[in-house]
């Protein structure tokens, strides 16, 4: 196996990715969408947090009738940042993306949300349909910004920054793919014996060589500055929210089981997950550009679904940098690396 030419989710042909943050005084949030290919593409969902706040995942069921998602929505802002996802649909809208219904079409947008209310001293700082218009508009092709970006900017992960991270891999069948995560979590992914993060084993060779190794008291900086900066821990205040994607023909619920896969994935790179303060949600995009898999193939697309997770979570620790007064894994290692 290898990773994608841009080792991020825009390695499955036809996805663009667009991010917006909010701006000014107080602000500290942002929003992630990832576009469909024209015609839409195959989705699925598995919400496994235990205070999820999302928009349209019951339209994923196998049992529902539309088959075709033409965008996904990933925001902060609490159940408030939603509304992204109205602008996300009138530019769908504009753009002749959506079910076919007398009259004009639906755009179908799936959204999930995650907490981040009040981390740039704001409250009432949050995304709205502007915003998602925003991130829209700024959809390309190409790299994918990780870090404190989109609806990453206000993310935090077990006291320490987090923020968007994303990966690739081109399996040995020759299907692609991906991940976007956005890491913002009550648990950490950090190994508190070590201070190396959770999910580094599941790298591809050579991919996190340059990954900070914590040198004598690293481990105990990370617990100590993630103690000082962890911050509420009420329910709901937390949720990561993920994105798997691949150019395979799937239906809806072979794209489900590859949302439940990518939960795996998660659970290898933060712990815990899946808390009450978490709202975990995963989703995944099918963009049948290549064929349906035959079993031996579908087995590993489900293998390569939870490591690209597992990878993109440590890509969003290691490019997270410090904001809203905390840390980030890098900062708080930089005296204490060998």
């Amino acid at each position: 196996m290898r990773a994608g030419e841009r080792n991020c989710l825009t390695d499955v042909a036809g996805l663009r990715v667009g991010q917006a943050a909010l701006d000014g005084p107080g602000a500290l949030s942002g929003t992630t969408v990832v576009l469909s290919p024209p015609g839409g593409a195959t989705g699925g969902a598995d919400v496994r947090g235990a205070a999820p706040g999302t928009r349209e995942t019951d339209l994923l069921s196998p049992s529902a009738t539309v088959d075709r998602v033409h965008a996904i929505v990933l925001s902060g802002g609490s159940a408030y940042g939603l509304d992204a996802a109205t602008g996300v649909m009138a530019r769908c809208e504009r753009d002749g993306e959506g079910f076919a219904v007398p009259g004009g079409v639906v755009p179908i947008v799936p959204s999930a949300v995650l907490f981040d209310l009040g981390r740039g001293g704001d409250f009432t700082a949050r995304p709205g349909a502007d915003l998602g218009a925003a991130a829209y508009d700024a959809a390309s092709d190409g790299a994918v910004d990780q870090g404190v970006s989109g609806a990453g900017t206000g993310a935090v992960a077990g006291g320490l920054k987090g923020g968007v991270g994303t990966a690739s891999v081109v399996i040995d069948a020759g299907y692609t793919v991906s991940a976007l995560v956005v890491v913002n979590a009550v648990g950490s992914g950090v190994d508190a014996a070590t201070g190396e993060l959770l999910g580094v084993r599941s790298g591809l060779p050579g991919e996190f060589g340059h990954v900070p190794v914590p040198g004598p008291g690293g481990a105990e900086a990370l617990l100590a500055a993630a103690a000082a900066h962890a911050g509420s821990t009420s329910a709901g205040t937390a949720t990561s929210l993920v994105l798997v994607a691949t150019d395979a023909t799937l239906d809806k619920a072979g794209c489900g089981r590859m949302a439940t896969m990518a939960h795996d994935g998660l659970a290898r790179a933060i712990r815990p997950v899946h808390t009450v303060m978490d709202g975990d949600v995963a989703f995944t995009l099918a963009t049948g550009t290549r064929p349906a898999p035959d079993l031996t193939a579908t087995f590993a697309l489900h293998a390569a679904a939870a490591d690209v997770v597992t990878r993109a979570v440590v890509h969003a620790l290691l490019a997270a940098e410090p904001a809203g007064g905390r840390p980030s894994y890098r900062s708080v290692l930089a005296g204490a690396v060998r």
